[in-house]
């Protein structure tokens, strides 16, 4: 009996050190843009696009609000973000377009979930629906939507340093694995890569389908995407609380065995551009594939008929946190995120500290106890 005791003590004692943390696949809502107020809380670029060396202005919050290139059409409560489809260009100008980053960041442990009902597409067009730390390729990028010109299938990815890489993802059979370096110096930034095949997940087959949804979850076991087409989509979505455990197998995932989440990546800004030509879509090789001419000369260049369908419609980005944190981080400056993230740290370090302690008392009241029977 009292041999027995004090392996059950012992026993109870090397349960506790074995016993692993569970990823979290709930998570709450923390922040939602839509409706009226939709463009309150992001930040307009307002310069040409010297990024990817696109032919567009990304013009300010102003311009775009009198152009009406960003605003929220009082019929559906949607947000409307375009392509200037009405000027003329002349030769050696640029088309004004946009591009929007949120004011905060969305630490690790956040989902968030963009409901569209229409993605821009056309030949010269190149939108994105994606994420990035401020001091790219430090932090790292999310691709959760991108593609250009006329492709009819979503290009998913994640750009960081070098050292990461998807081994082993858990993918739908409609998802195509592609380059698996995720290093921005690898294969011309090309990024570690799944295409999403159905015919559904871009261009116009994504609008005849009523558009869908995208979820992406930011994640310490790994960065999943999961698409779903308008009939398809999760009625848990409209929730204040999901759990990605019941979203199936995702249509993108880079799990972190190949690529350590917490080191490769920092607090993300949510983006939404559509920039033109560009080292991707002007690409003479990639234009070719679907578009025929030549990308600036004769689809920027003109009246601006050529970008009817190049718009965004959102219904919403809802944001969502694992439970019981708060992962927004304000400001995009150097300074800001590592006071944020040194915080943060901070805050679950006591956090930390205080359950081991606990944890500590219980199991030495538990030893004592166990001892305490061998002099009975």
């Amino acid at each position: 009996m009292k041999l027995s005791t004090v392996f059950l003590a012992a026993t109870l004692l090397a349960g506790v050190s074995i016993i692993a943390p569970v990823a979290a696949t709930s998570y709450s809502l923390i922040k939602e843009y839509s409706g009226p107020t939709f463009f309150d809380d992001w930040t307009f670029f307002d310069h040409f696009d010297n990024l990817t060396n696109g032919d567009a202005i990304f013009v300010s919050a102003s311009v775009a609000q009198s152009s009406k290139l960003a605003f929220v059409d009082s019929s559906t409560n949607h947000a409307i973000i375009k392509v200037d489809n009405t000027s003329t260009v002349p030769f050696n100008q640029k088309r004004n377009t946009v591009r929007i980053t949120t004011n905060e960041r969305y630490g690790l442990g956040s989902v968030w979930v963009a409901d569209m009902f229409h993605i821009p597409y056309g030949c010269s067009v190149w939108p994105a629906w994606w994420s990035q730390a401020p001091d790219w390729p430090i932090g790292g990028e999310i691709d959760t939507l991108e593609g250009v010109n006329l492709v009819t299938q979503n290009q998913m990815g994640l750009h960081t340093e070098t050292g990461c890489t998807i081994v082993n993802p858990s993918l739908l059979s409609t998802s195509k694995e592609g380059n698996a370096n995720c290093s921005f110096i690898a294969s011309n930034n090309q990024g570690c890569i799944v295409t999403d095949t159905l015919p559904t997940s871009y261009g116009q087959g994504f609008a005849a389908a009523g558009g869908g949804v995208f979820v992406t979850e930011f994640a310490a076991s790994g960065i999943s995407i999961w698409f779903m087409s308008r009939s398809q989509v999760s009625a848990s979505l409209s929730g204040n609380t999901i759990d990605t455990s019941t979203f199936g197998t995702p249509s993108g995932n880079w799990p972190s065995t190949g690529c350590n989440v917490d080191q490769f990546f920092e607090p993300q800004n949510l983006i939404f551009d559509i920039t033109l030509c560009g080292d991707f879509a002007g690409n003479p090789q990639i234009f070719a594939q679907t578009c025929n001419g030549t990308c600036y000369n004769d689809y920027v260049l003109g009246d601006g008929s050529n970008y009817a369908t190049a718009f965004f419609e959102i219904a919403s980005v809802r944001v969502f946190s694992s439970n019981g944190t708060n992962n927004i981080i304000n400001g995009t400056t150097n300074a800001s995120k590592n006071t944020s993230t040194s915080t943060a740290s901070t805050g679950n370090a006591i956090s930390l500290m205080v359950q081991t302690n606990s944890m500590l008392a219980l199991l030495f009241s538990i030893t004592i106890g166990a001892i305490s029977l061998l002099f009975v």
